[in-house]
């Protein structure tokens, strides 16, 4: 399943995705990942988390991010839990806010998962009503 955190800058899609982390840790029989672009979250997050820097293996734009989730999801069965923090400065760029192409990252990740129990969550700053309809569904 992959869900979307929307809303704008400062409007706490990363305390949000904070706390589901913990949730997940607490009740995974697996692991749980958490992915941002830099390490701003890692006195938040807890040891037994995997907290993935993008910048530390050059993830930068929709392409390699989605290669990245899906070299994780290949490498590891045991991943129950992918949450993603800043996913338009990853897929696009600090300050570019391109939606069609989060839309499509969205889809192809959620293509990606097929009968995958694996729940990944991304925060995208932005208002819901900028992105395409089509991702309506996973904003939640």
């Amino acid at each position: 399943m992959v869900k979307l955190i929307v809303g704008k800058k400062g409007s706490g899609k990363t305390k949000t995705l904070l706390k589901m982390v913990d949730e997940a840790a607490a009740a995974s029989k697996g692991h749980v990942v958490c992915i941002e672009k830099g390490d701003s979250l890692r006195p938040n997050v807890k040891n037994h988390i995997r907290l993935i820097n993008t910048k530390e293996y050059a993830i930068n734009g929709a392409e390699s991010y989605y290669g990245f989730i899906a070299g994780l999801l290949a490498g590891n069965y045991d991943i129950t839990d992918v949450f993603g923090d800043a996913t338009f400065k990853i897929i696009c760029g600090k300050d570019v806010h391109n939606t069609e192409m989060v839309a499509d990252f969205v889809e192809k990740v959620a293509g990606l998962l097929g009968e995958r129990d694996v729940n990944i969550v991304f925060t995208v700053s932005c208002d819901s009503s900028e992105l395409p309809e089509r991702v309506a569904k996973y904003i939640g």
